[in-house]
């Protein structure tokens, strides 16, 4: 589905979309982490007529985690905050994409030391499967 190169990480999870989603936002309000939103793509399928598979996407992050990553690349903000999309694919199971650390490191020519901060992502996704 994504090639190895479209630094896109795609889990199966094994909740419902409206579980999950209910899930990584617990973990955002427990790690105090602000999410920023949830983008219901479905949602807005549905009020302009159309039909979609349970699509969300959620927007999250934290000032102090992500300035200094702008302060040393600026174009990482086209990828900040970080973002998680929760959807069903055609089979009606449940995907955690996300772009991987390695990716937006390498994208923005960040150092290792500052890369770190770009693993919440992934932590979130593993821990809402």
């Amino acid at each position: 589905m994504n090639s190895p190169d479209s630094g896109i990480v795609t889990l199966t999870g094994h909740l419902s979309v409206e579980q999950t989603v209910r899930k990584i936002e617990e973990t955002l309000q427990a790690k105090g982490i602000k999410l920023f939103t949830v983008i219901d793509h479905s949602g807005e399928a549905e009020h302009a007529g159309l039909s979609m598979r349970p699509t969300k996407l959620l927007i999250f992050g934290s000032p102090k985690a992500g300035t200094p990553l702008m302060l040393a690349s600026p174009e990482i903000a086209l990828d900040l905050p970080l973002k998680i999309l929760v959807w069903e694919n055609s089979e009606g199971k449940v995907q955690i994409s996300y772009n991987s650390a390695e990716y937006l490191q390498a994208r923005h020519a960040l150092p290792q030391e500052l890369a770190q901060v770009l693993t919440g992502a992934a932590l979130l996704a593993a821990a809402a499967q």
